[in-house]
């Protein structure tokens, strides 16, 4: 039987060593986010939220506890196994874009692509292009990323992001470096993608502008969830 949660976490601490000191990033957390949700997570600078984004992400393991990204335990994958699930099951969206910037918008939304061995390279094009056209850049596919604005760039980031078609899209301050109206615009095309195409989104943010903009707020401090707000 499928899972109804794109990501559950149960019990899930992670504790970090530096020198001799232990830092705890996550605390015993246990919480669940349902396939179409559309979730912020929000906390003041070392709260946990990225610790919380790394594990769900599979970027970093948990100390204890388990992780279940679309009703798969990560806990028990391999290395190999864990990096198969990351690039087809989830899609990242970063405050920095992180596009390659000696390639254009078309090659850099095919990357996750020939990363993942999947499709055809005409596949790959087709693809890109129709998911460059989802996010209103169609006219820019043979732009590099020094040709574009911020904005643009971070659209062609989340044409990236769903390359894969991903259950889940992590997104990491994705307006931190954007202006206020562009941020909006950005967020704006993530509900679209969100109410038109079902994927989850987790949306970790300082930014309680963006937080309003979703349907709930988890709010972490001090490596705990202090609050969770389910909105609409």
């Amino acid at each position: 039987m499928a899972s109804r949660d794109a990501v559950k976490l149960v019990k899930v601490s992670k504790v970090y060593k530096m020198g001799r000191v232990y830092v705890v990033g996550l605390r015993n957390v246990s919480i669940s986010f349902a396939k179409g949700e559309f979730t912020s997570v929000v906390g003041p600078s070392g709260s946990g939220k990225t610790t919380m984004m790394n594990l769900i992400g599979g970027l970093d393991r948990p100390t204890t506890g388990h992780i279940y990204i679309d009703g798969v335990d990560t806990v028990y994958l391999s290395d190999d196994e864990l990096t198969v699930l990351r690039r087809t099951k989830i899609g990242f969206i970063f405050q920095f874009f992180n596009l390659i910037p000696t390639l254009n918008a078309m090659e850099n939304v095919m990357l996750p692509m020939a990363l993942a061995g999947r499709y055809s390279r005409e596949e790959r094009k087709r693809r890109a292009l129709m998911l460059l056209r989802l996010v209103g850049l169609g006219h820019r596919a043979r732009h590099k990323p020094d040709q574009m604005s911020g904005g643009e760039r971070q659209r062609v980031a989340i044409a990236r992001a769903l390359a894969n078609n991903p259950t889940i899209v992590l997104a990491d301050e994705p307006t931190g470096n954007l202006d206020s109206k562009t941020g909006r615009s950005v967020v704006e095309l993530m509900q679209k993608l969100n109410r038109e195409r079902g994927v989850t989104f987790i949306i970790v943010t300082h930014d309680m502008e963006v937080a309003d903009m979703t349907k709930r707020i988890v709010q972490v401090r001090d490596g705990r969830i202090v609050s969770d707000d389910h909105r609409r």
